[in-house]
């Protein structure tokens, strides 16, 4: 996923995970993606989710987005770091070589993380200058894009409650970003009085706050963890409505509900994006 390339205000950074929690992520969700490379999966499959894509050029983009945050972390670097320079960041071609690229590059990269803690000062595109930043977009980066590559090979996903709650919280974080940031950005036309989305994960229990309502008001989108009426909501299990909120599940699918005004829904999942 691209980064909108603004610093113009800083987004809200509240979480709910520790920095050791993403460095932990980080380590699984490598682990989980090279399965799918070593799975025997075609590499030249295009990916449903990402269709300019194969399946291998989708492995290697999330392997070049954590070697770059890898190396913005490791020098403390005050400014974008071109792709170009990362070091082996376009990532190889065979199976073989891309389980082994991966395993070195999760490895650096939580390492790497550990050492620097949450608060070292680092150059990032949302105006957060942390280590803790790229921790955490790098755990929903591969969070994500390995639910794209399980989907192009055919293979089950699944997500700990605490990982896709937060993907949650941060995706909307970023969209309340790029709204501030970017006030004639493409999502503009959401906004209007007495407009609101609720995502309520019918599998939350009582340990994990898994409801959520976006208000779509007249100057900023804001939004809050809780279970309120809205004009539209998103029911069902907190994988899928995760998915279906970051464009990866179609809303027709059957364990998903949609209840209201569903044309604000695919409205706001055409025009919430950035890049």
């Amino acid at each position: 996923m691209n980064a909108p390339r603004s610093d113009a205000r800083t987004a809200n950074t509240a979480s709910t995970l520790s920095h050791d929690r993403y460095c932990d992520e980080i380590a699984h969700q490598v682990g989980l993606l090279r399965a799918v490379v070593t799975s025997g999966a075609d590499l030249s499959v295009t990916v449903p989710t990402c269709p300019d894509w194969s399946l291998r050029r989708l492995v290697r983009h999330t392997g070049g987005a954590l070697r770059w945050a890898e190396l913005l972390v490791r020098t403390r670097a005050r400014e974008e770091v071109p792709d170009e320079k990362v070091p082996l960041g376009e990532g190889p071609e065979t199976a073989g070589d891309l389980d082994a690229w991966l395993a070195e590059t999760g490895d650096l990269l939580v390492a790497t993380l550990r050492e620097a803690g949450p608060d070292a000062e680092v150059w990032s595109w949302a105006g957060i200058p942390t280590s803790g930043f790229w921790a955490r977009r790098m755990a929903h980066e591969l969070t994500v894009h390995r639910a794209d590559a399980a989907l192009a090979a055919g293979l089950p996903y699944e997500v700990a409650p605490d990982i896709a709650a937060d993907a949650i919280d941060e995706w909307l974080q970023i969209v309340e970003f790029v709204q501030r940031a970017m006030p004639h950005d493409g999502a503009r036309d959401l906004r209007g009085p007495g407009r609101s989305i609720h995502l309520h994960a019918t599998d939350a229990t009582p340990e994990l706050d898994a409801e959520w309502l976006v208000e779509l008001t007249e100057d900023v989108v804001v939004w809050r963890r809780g279970h309120e009426k809205a004009t539209v909501a998103l029911r069902g299990p907190l994988t899928a409505v995760m998915l279906a909120f970051y464009r990866r599940l179609p809303l027709d699918q059957p364990e998903l509900e949609v209840l209201g005004e569903r044309e604000l829904l695919e409205l706001w999942l055409e025009r919430t994006t950035f890049g």
